[in-house]
């Protein structure tokens, strides 16, 4: 009878698992042979161009119908402003909307005009939908997301956004970089105005309103809220305009719209003569004082008129 040190079972049964770093780990490189650098495929490096064939975009166009519109239909009950406002509207163009909520995306892509949604490429950060080859291969194909770096604008992220805009598809950006974390919205960085001076590309400016109710940041699971969305008129940058001046244009412009849906379209264009347009961002205050100040509502809190604002000394 064989014993385990005869074939080698003391390695296979007992302790020593050495052998599977032949499986887990990569080849060894001779002495003197200097070593290939990895190439990287996930995160901001992962190509993204089969996800915007004419198969991953009909995928893309039975999601849409099948799955986002009765979902925001189901949670959002979502009331659309504004879209006679894209009628003339042809690609590329960069819609740049505020962000509270994963929800966001699924709104826009079931409530955007047919013509501009049908090749949309939607700029999403690349730690979060890009981790690994299957994430990455799921968000490219089911929302079309190409891959940004949200702490900075990279080259990559640059490159990766024309890249979008030069092959006449639109771009969805949001140019605070990330969601709110307390239902206000942050300052736009300049992003979406540097592409758009880089492009020629106008911009939509978009208002979003009750995804932060439906899906707030930290929670996995959608709760019934009423959504809105506002679309502006298309924004050309200045041949002379800095993209951080244009950014915070578009910024006021979002604005805007939140008052248009809180207030009515002539009462905000008053607020707006008078620059009296309420900001989105919230007063500069701790946090306690701004979530009071927000109402009991995230995402939402100018659908109340009549909402308490903090008393004048």
């Amino acid at each position: 009878m064989l014993d385990n040190a005869a074939v080698g079972g003391n390695d296979i049964v007992g302790g020593d698992m050495s052998w599977l770093r032949f499986i887990a780990q990569p080849p060894s490189t001779p002495k003197g042979v200097e070593r290939p650098d990895a190439i990287q495929t996930t995160g901001v490096y992962y190509d993204t161009h089969w996800a915007h064939r004419p198969l991953a975009r009909f995928v893309r166009r039975v999601g849409v119908w099948g799955f986002f519109k009765p979902a925001i239909a189901l949670y959002g009950s979502p009331r659309v402003i504004g879209t006679d406002r894209l009628d003339d509207l042809e690609a590329p163009v960069i819609f740049a909307a505020n962000h509270h909520s994963h929800a966001d995306t699924s709104l826009l892509l079931a409530t955007m005009p047919a013509h501009l949604r049908e090749d949309l490429a939607i700029a999403a950060g690349a730690d979060y939908f890009f981790p690994n080859r299957i994430t990455a291969a799921l968000s490219a194909l089911f929302i079309g997301a190409i891959p940004i770096e949200r702490t900075k604008l990279s080259r990559l992220s640059i490159k990766n956004s024309l890249g979008a805009l030069a092959e006449g598809r639109n771009l969805l950006i949001f140019p605070e970089g990330g969601r709110s974390p307390d239902g206000w919205s942050r300052k736009h960085r300049p992003g979406a105005a540097f592409l758009a001076k880089q492009s020629k590309a106008p911009v939509v400016p978009v208002y979003l309103d009750g995804t932060g109710t439906v899906l707030p940041k930290g929670q996995n699971w959608p709760k019934k809220a009423r959504c809105a969305v506002v679309f502006g008129d298309p924004m050309t940058m200045g041949a002379d305009e800095d993209p951080r001046d244009f950014a915070a244009r578009v910024e006021r412009r979002v604005n805007e719209l939140a008052d248009e849906f809180a207030s009515g379209w002539w009462q905000a264009r008053k607020n707006a003569h008078r620059g009296a347009t309420p900001e989105l961002t919230g007063p500069e205050a701790g946090a306690w004082r701004r979530r009071w100040a927000l109402g009991p509502r995230p995402g939402q809190r100018r659908a109340r008129p009549d909402h308490k604002t903090w008393p004048e000394l």
